[in-house]
């Protein structure tokens, strides 16, 4: 017995922003397809693409205590502006 595969369309209501409808209907313009076969062959190449990106290392902050110098204090803000002994 052979094993039959079934195709069924699937219709979804998408909602899409006025310059992403404007950029399909310039591709569609351009390659002479309908709207649906621009839209499947744009998100086609878009998740093949986003597949294919290399993963990002996180970025990492290096922190240094640097310390202060002496006569410093962070209890007084500003001798960190004018110095020691400011008043």
């Amino acid at each position: 017995m052979m094993l039959q595969r079934w195709h069924h369309d699937v219709r979804t209501t998408i909602t899409l922003d006025d310059d992403v409808a404007a950029n399909l209907k310039e591709a569609m313009k351009k390659s002479g397809k309908p709207f649906k076969e621009t839209v499947n062959d744009t998100l086609r190449a878009g998740l093949v693409a986003q597949q294919r990106q290399p993963k990002r290392k996180p970025f990492k902050i290096q922190i240094f205590d640097m310390g202060l110098k002496p006569g410093y204090s962070l209890d007084k803000p500003w001798d960190l502006i004018e110095g020691p002994g400011y008043k």
